[in-house]
């Protein structure tokens, strides 16, 4: 191993007769952004999660500065000793536990016999300062919106001592004005010596902040691209490739990593044309509040029309969806298909024609230890039935939504947990969208931590129930999604509607900006 390399790795995974990684290999450079991507299910998490000890791979090895160490002794011991700290998709913090509680958590300081924590909390404020993302050590962790918990992982990583920093999908929580920051923190950090590796599918942040980017397929590194300009004709540092490997340098184009993580082109995506003005309100909400999270929000969604809500993480979107819902108590009037629903059950609002995609697989999408074809059947007894489950139903239900979302395995009987983020986002969005006689959608973070082959599967799904006559309520964090699949887009700030942007204004080139104001407060609408 040269000492310019951080980490190099060639990892085999197997869960029973599946395998998730064969051979699997990873350079990374010192004091770099390191990009891994791929297809869900390509084996990125899985790798990174080998790498960070989380995992235990079944063959290959993990060379660490002089280091080489069969991938199968590797352990998180021995990964937070070599100072690497990971954050995950989805969060290890417990969340019942504060932020400064977690980050003590298993080495907890004592003194005179009692938990001292004010060192450590005073310590992480000022860390949380120095790369720019105030923490609040002392907030209870399932109290905070999922992208505030990432900050506070990503900084009691680096209090910790961390100088491998490895992201899994860093900026998914994040609303666009939150990205710049991160990014530009990632450069700094790098800059100062710390070398971090992202799991990511979003390109156009591989362009602005990567150096190298290492792509995976089906559990095989297939590509690499460097800004190097040399990188290719320095030799591969891991020796001989797999059948079909490339390499490139100079400027990292998304369109060339694009095709190496999916074998081929990518399709346009379509805009839906606008629904006439007279069309009818499949949602409607009038003055809805929650608490001091929403106030008074007042929203029309027409027949075949896509609305998007933006806004920066914690300005109440969550409570916009689960309002919507039934899921939390609200005031204020909420129809459904022309239908009062304020003050119904969150079933009574499903058999209205509601489908909810929720922010959160893991809190309230899916049951983890459940096999796909019971989660897509979940709650749905027009596919169980009544009172006798029809498993002839189940079974064809399930193989018909499996072709649908590409959803990897295409086994029926595979436990939801073994699955990667994105092919647990397909179950969810199977199952909802599939839903008879939809009247109105409210999907939330639709395509967090998704590829791009299936970001376009889910955006043809959500088009497709429009054209069938569904209202359809996007909230996001990415404004690239929403300006790609919406006719208008409303922001929320500080839990009100701060103004919209659509027709024209939407298309413009300063349909950003305008967005970006909104959510920042900068305008008014």
């Amino acid at each position: 191993m040269t000492r310019a390399l951080a980490i190099e790795a060639e990892v085999t995974k197997r869960y029973g007769a599946r395998t998730v990684l064969a051979g699997a290999t990873l350079a990374v450079r010192r004091g770099t952004v390191h990009a891994l991507v791929g297809e869900n299910g390509a084996g990125k998490s899985t790798l990174v999660k080998v790498i960070a000890g989380i995992v235990r791979g079944d063959g290959g090895t993990l060379g660490l500065g002089d280091r080489v160490i069969p991938a199968g002794d590797w352990d998180r011991v021995r990964a937070r000793a070599a100072r690497i700290g990971i954050v995950q998709q989805h969060g290890a913090s417990a969340g019942t536990l504060s932020v400064v509680e977690n980050a003590v958590l298993g080495a907890e300081p004592v003194r005179a016999g009692l938990l001292a924590l004010d060192g450590v909390a005073a310590a992480l404020r000022a860390q949380g300062r120095a790369i720019g993302m105030d923490v609040d050590p002392h907030a209870r962790v399932e109290t905070l919106s999922l992208g505030a918990a990432q900050r506070a992982e990503i900084v009691a990583a680096l209090h910790a001592g961390a100088d491998i920093l490895i992201l899994d999908e860093p900026t998914a929580v994040l609303a666009p004005v939150e990205v710049e920051g991160m990014l530009a923190m990632l450069r700094d950090l790098a800059a100062r010596g710390v070398t971090i590796v992202i799991v990511t599918h979003k390109l156009d942040e591989v362009r602005a902040v990567a150096d190298d980017v290492t792509v995976l397929r089906e559990g095989r590194t297939v590509a690499t691209f460097s800004r190097r300009p040399t990188a290719a004709a320095s030799g591969d540092p891991l020796g001989d490739r797999p059948e079909g490997f490339s390499a490139a340098s100079g400027p990292l184009d998304p369109a060339a990593i694009a095709r190496a993580m999916v074998g081929a082109e990518l399709p346009q995506p379509t805009l839906l044309p606008e629904p006439p003005a007279t069309a009818p309100a499949m949602l409607e909400l009038a003055d809805v509040t929650v608490g001091t999270a929403l106030t008074r929000a007042t929203l029309r969604v027409r027949r075949g029309e896509v609305v998007g809500v933006a806004g920066v993480d914690g300005n109440g979107q969550r409570e916009l969806a689960l309002a919507i819902a039934g899921l939390v108590p609200a005031t204020g009037a909420v129809a459904i298909g022309g239908a009062a629903a304020a003050g119904t059950s969150p079933a009574r609002r499903l058999a209205l024609g509601l489908a909810h995609i929720p922010e959160d697989r893991h809190r309230g999408g899916l049951l983890l230890d459940a096999t796909i074809a019971a989660n897509l059947a979940l709650g749905r007894r027009d596919v169980t039935g009544r009172f006798v489950v029809d498993r002839a139903a189940v079974a064809k239900h399930a193989a018909a939504r499996i072709v649908e979302l590409d959803i990897r395995p295409a086994d029926p009987a595979a436990v939801v947990r073994g699955l990667s983020g994105g092919n647990q986002q397909k179950v969810v969005v199977g199952r909802e969208l599939s839903r008879p006689r939809l009247r109105a959608v409210v999907a939330c973070q639709p395509t967090r931590g998704v590829d791009l082959g299936a970001v376009a599967r889910i955006h043809d799904r959500l088009r497709a129930v429009a054209v069938a006559g569904a209202g359809v309520l996007v909230i996001s964090a990415d404004l690239d999604e929403l300006l790609a699949l919406c006719h208008r887009i409303v922001v929320l700030l500080r839990g009100a509607i701060a103004g919209e942007v659509g027709g024209d204004a939407l298309r413009a080139p300063g349909a950003r900006a305008a967005l970006g104001a909104l959510m920042t407060g900068a305008t008014a609408a």
